[in-house]
């Protein structure tokens, strides 16, 4: 991602106790009675005891306020919904930019967790690093050119003059080949993916030459949709919470990360929206 998205953990506050008050010692004040049939007619007495009893009534709880409706495409992960509720509640920044975004959402390509589906997402990372996004896409076609089917097997048997032909420099010729030779050995435990945490993901990711911590955590986001990813390394990231919430002065990684305490275990979500406040344009 160039400059070029926890719990409800909202406290209810609780009421103070009422101390005792002292009783009043004295002679106990006779009760009022109403003549029997004197329909309607009420004492002195008995008009502030009702008085009494109508301001003791609790106060009719006011309506909550009605929910912002949000116009999510089809495909956002399950978790999109109540994750963008839940931000909106708590983060000043996050009630205005979702509800004027609410339009879009991340649309994860790894549904199907589909081994051709990432190495595609991987590939398309690699081919795009360092160029802006324009540049990587046409850099991309060029090179899907080159294949029948964007496979790693495919990918192992084109030469490097074509490669280096279709505008790719030598290190990404040497990181695509690397890329392919992890799925075609099975270095990569994709099957227990679902199951592993971002962390061992993303180490195991980071084997492969070539591919960065950032790299890797945009595969969490993208392609696994994990919701609690937050790319502190990303350069858009930082430029969006320091226009967003330090009115642009500049931002460090330790600013970045108690901004996002609020944010967990939504930060992908978070990251998200901040990151299409920029109109960013991810190359992964």
């Amino acid at each position: 991602m160039s400059a070029v998205k926890h719990l409800d953990t909202m406290d209810f506050e609780q009421l103070p106790l009422v101390a005792d008050l002292p009783v009043p010692m004295g002679p106990a004040a006779p009760l009022p009675v109403a003549p029997l049939g004197a329909s309607g007619v009420v004492s002195h007495s008995e008009s502030e005891v009702a008085a009494n009893k109508a301001a003791a009534k609790p106060a009719v709880a006011k309506a909550p306020a009605p929910k912002v409706h949000l116009a999510l495409p089809e495909g956002v992960p399950a978790y999109w919904e109540e994750a963008c509720r839940q931000l909106m509640r708590r983060d000043r920044v996050l009630k205005r930019l979702i509800p004027q975004l609410s339009s879009q959402a991340l649309l994860p390509s790894g549904q199907e967790h589909c081994s051709d589906q990432a190495f595609t997402t991987l590939a398309r990372s690699i081919v795009g690093q360092q160029i802006s996004a324009k540049s990587a896409k046409t850099l991309w076609n060029k090179f899907a050119k080159l294949l029948v089917e964007m496979q790693p097997e495919q990918v192992l048997k084109l030469k490097v003059d074509d490669m280096r032909g279709a505008g790719l420099s030598a290190r990404k010729v040497d990181y695509l080949v690397d890329l392919a030779l992890h799925f075609t050995e099975n270095r990569l435990r994709m099957a227990q993916w679902p199951e592993m945490g971002d962390d061992e993901i993303i180490a195991e990711l980071m084997s492969i030459r070539g591919l960065s911590r950032w790299t890797a955590e945009n595969f969490l986001i993208y392609y696994l949709a994990r919701p609690n990813v937050l790319a502190l390394d990303d350069p858009g990231l930082i430029q969006g919470i320091s226009l967003n919430y330090f009115s642009g002065d500049p931002v460090s990684r330790s600013d970045a990360r108690e901004v996002a305490e609020a944010w967990k275990p939504w930060c992908t979500v978070a990251t998200w929206y901040i990151w299409r406040s920029l109109e960013a344009q991810p190359v992964a």
